[in-house]
């Protein structure tokens, strides 16, 4: 299968499964409260984490630093998105739709940790031995 068909299945499945849940609402509070504010800051930070975990995975080099400076940042960004959102989901009053930012924290979580893997899928790259018998531990060159 090819990558467009793929993502449109993806988003497809996505709009099935947000749309309904906007109506089942159980808050009379209707917008961004301060526990969905908090939520959507830990959510932006773990987004964050995994597109750069994702680019230092794909290539290890490029435009934005070395892929050693990708991976760590990635790390740190996953490990800030997760701790932000376990403190939202530790402080939240109510239950899933309360708007107490629940939800958004369960997802910032979830996020930070699959971007601190892969952060760390792309850091552990960077140390594997090449295929040639050269001593090489690393495929970024370093300056002496």
């Amino acid at each position: 299968m090819d990558r467009k068909r793929i993502l449109s299945g993806l988003i497809a499945l996505c709009a099935v499964c947000i749309f309904p849940a906007a109506t089942y609402s159980q808050s009379p509070q209707i917008g961004i409260t301060a526990g969905r504010a908090r939520a959507l800051v830990a959510v932006a930070v773990a987004l964050i984490s995994l597109v750069i975990g994702g680019l230092a995975l794909a290539r290890p080099a490029g435009r934005i630093g070395n892929g050693r400076a990708r991976s760590i940042a990635a790390l740190v960004l996953g490990l800030i998105g997760f701790v932000i959102g376990a403190l939202v989901a530790a402080t939240a009053n109510g239950g899933l739709g309360t708007g107490s930012g629940l939800g958004g924290a369960l997802v910032a979580m979830i996020m930070g940790l699959i971007g601190m893997a892969l952060g760390g899928l792309a850091l552990a790259r960077l140390h594997m031995p090449s295929r040639s018998d050269d001593a090489a531990t690393s495929s970024i060159k370093e300056r002496r």
